[in-house]
């Protein structure tokens, strides 16, 4: 099943199973690409939280007109912070950004529970790494990759380069069939 993509630069559709990697500078203003990603030819979408709350993805959601009917979110933040938690169908929390298993499980039966073109964002795989480690997060979105394949499903996933050593980012890049950078000004370009 093909995905049309609303990335400038980038082919007009890519193949179930593809992930993308969006490198970007601490600073970019990454919200216009994610959502550009998650609203376009979708029958369901999974934010994968590791940089802000659930209140904070929906509220992302909403600014940019993607349809929440059709979003499950993943909040890896709110529990270790202590943060207020309003538990419902679609908001699901793990206990800190680093319970990879919880969130490669979370992933598997989003998955496998809904039918149609899935698009799943990870936001952020540099977080991700800052909790947990560069070797167990670029394990962890082999995992994710792995998944995208077997279920047919897309994703984004977001790298803020200069938090990483070169070596980190060339390991990651190699996971990726698609990748786009962002630069400072906004330009978009990419490699697929």
């Amino acid at each position: 099943m093909d995905y049309d993509l609303a990335i400038e630069n980038a082919p007009e559709t890519i193949p179930g199973g593809t992930g993308i990697l969006l490198i970007h500078p601490s600073t970019g203003e990454t919200d216009r690409i994610d959502t550009d990603f998650l609203k376009t030819d979708t029958d369901r979408i999974l934010v994968i939280s590791t940089r802000t709350t659930a209140r904070e993805v929906q509220q992302k959601l909403e600014y940019y007109d993607v349809d929440e009917t059709k979003a499950d979110i993943l909040d890896t933040l709110s529990v270790e912070r202590g943060y207020s938690r309003r538990s419902s169908e679609h908001v699901h929390y793990v206990s800190a950004p680093d319970d990879l298993e919880g969130i490669t499980e979370t992933t598997r039966e989003f998955l496998s529970e809904h039918d149609g073109k899935r698009r799943i964002s990870l936001d952020s795989v540099t977080e991700l790494a800052y909790y947990a480690d560069e070797e167990r997060a670029l394990e962890t979105v082999g995992k994710l990759l792995e998944l995208l394949e077997e279920y047919d499903a897309v994703g984004l996933f977001h790298l803020s380069e200069e938090v990483h050593d070169e070596a980190d980012v060339e390991a990651f890049k190699e996971l990726f069939a698609g990748i786009v950078y962002l630069d400072p000004d906004g330009n978009v370009e990419t490699e697929f």
